[in-house]
């Protein structure tokens, strides 16, 4: 969706014919940035003296600013370098009628973005000032997005250090316990402590496996290994892997496929697989059920969904997921542990492949993940078939 950006500019010019010109071109130039998704307005504030120019930065902090290199009293030049060089978020761009190699060498070296010789047309003051507002924006969204790198970097931290420190505390409890034998001597009276610690290490091995997932995948560094994989074969799999935890809970699974195959790295749809199904269970009601349905789609791409019978999601939460180390944390969610990095993996992957990511869900009734992908090769048998157990 397109936006629109206002840019304050200030032309400093002891010459009314040029500001009042400058003024008139660009009173009506509203620039679109395609690359960008922007449209350009311009704020516009004149001034004859560099002096009058001064005194207004000191409360205004203009976008671009088109600077005269002669002018009475304090010069161009001047303000150029010992103010607006120092000054990294204007852009400044010279205006004048000495238009030489040696003066535009000069101007750029003290921290002009371009210059622009008098007497110039419309259309090459609509050009330069078009440069400087892309220049402009670029900028700010370089800045944006260095901010958020750091947002994230001291979430990441944030997370990490809370899902490492919260098991560890608790294994180190259970251990104290039992090496003082503070519930006797009997050693069965410690099993449930074992079994806590086994499944708090376990979410730490998750969290670090998560991690470096994503960091593999970011890197662009983890080689891909492209093989025919059989995607029902993969679902059970996945499937085996949390039976004991589903067992547990009285949790039924049931998987539904037509016989497809997709040209991918096995890897890649082993995460797809056990975040999604892990999930299912994890965020399932006891006595519940996960179905998993494999099939292919008109574009000719495959879709994988699995649908539990768990708790389900609001419409606010549904928007936040599949970013990453989002977790929806509430009452009944608190205690379960997790990285929030899973669905932001599986989203990554299906663009790498093509594809794209979803959630339909009801809130207390349960939810359905998909994924769909864009496989090189798609084999599909013609009789459907379903296994439960």
């Amino acid at each position: 969706m397109t936006t629109t950006e206002r840019l304050l500019v200030f032309i400093v010019d002891d010459e009314p014919g040029i500001r009042m010109g400058i003024e008139a071109i660009l009173r009506g130039f509203k620039p679109a940035l395609a690359d960008m998704d922007r449209v350009v307005n311009f704020d516009l504030r004149s001034f004859e003296t560099g002096e009058a120019f001064l005194e207004a930065l000191k409360t205004e902090t203009p976008a671009l600013v088109l600077l005269d290199c002669k002018l009475p009293g304090i010069g161009g030049l001047e303000i150029l370098e010992k103010v607006l060089s120092k000054r990294e978020d204007i852009v400044t761009l010279i205006v004048t009628a000495y238009a030489t190699l040696e003066t535009a060498v000069k101007t750029t070296k003290m921290g002009a973005y371009d210059f622009l010789a008098k007497p110039f047309t419309p259309d090459e003051l609509r050009y330069t000032v078009r440069k400087g507002a892309t220049h402009v924006l670029l900028r700010r969204e370089r800045d944006r997005l260095e901010t958020e790198r750091k947002q994230i970097r001291f979430q990441f931290l944030s997370v990490l250090a809370h899902e490492l420190k919260s098991p560890i505390n608790a294994v180190e409890g259970y251990l104290d316990l039992m090496a003082n034998k503070l519930l006797g001597p009997d050693v069965e009276s410690y099993l449930p402590m074992v079994e806590k610690s086994i499944a708090r290490i376990g979410g730490m091995r998750k969290l670090i496996a998560d991690l470096m997932d994503l960091t593999r995948l970011e890197s662009g560094q983890r080689k891909k290994e492209i093989s025919s994989v059989n995607l029902r074969e993969a679902a059970q799999t996945a499937l085996e892997s949390v039976a004991l935890a589903a067992e547990k809970r009285n949790i039924s699974f049931t998987l539904e496929s037509d016989d497809l195959s997709i040209a991918a790295d096995p890897g890649d749809i082993e995460i797809i697989f056990n975040n999604y199904v892990s999930n299912a269970v994890k965020y399932n009601r006891d006595g519940g059920s996960v179905t998993v349905r494999l099939t292919g789609t008109d574009g000719g791409k495959i879709r994988i969904a699995v649908t539990d019978t768990g708790l389900g999601l609001t419409d606010e939460d549904r928007e936040r997921l599949f970013a990453e180390f989002v977790r929806i944390k509430t009452d009944e969610t608190r205690h379960i542990p997790g990285s929030g990095l899973g669905l932001s993996i599986v989203k990554k992957l299906a663009q790498e492949y093509g594809g794209e990511v979803g959630v339909t869900s009801t809130h207390g009734e349960g939810s359905t993940f998909w994924v769909e992908l864009a496989p090189a090769v798609i084999e599909k048998d013609s009789q459907p078939h379903g296994a439960e157990r």
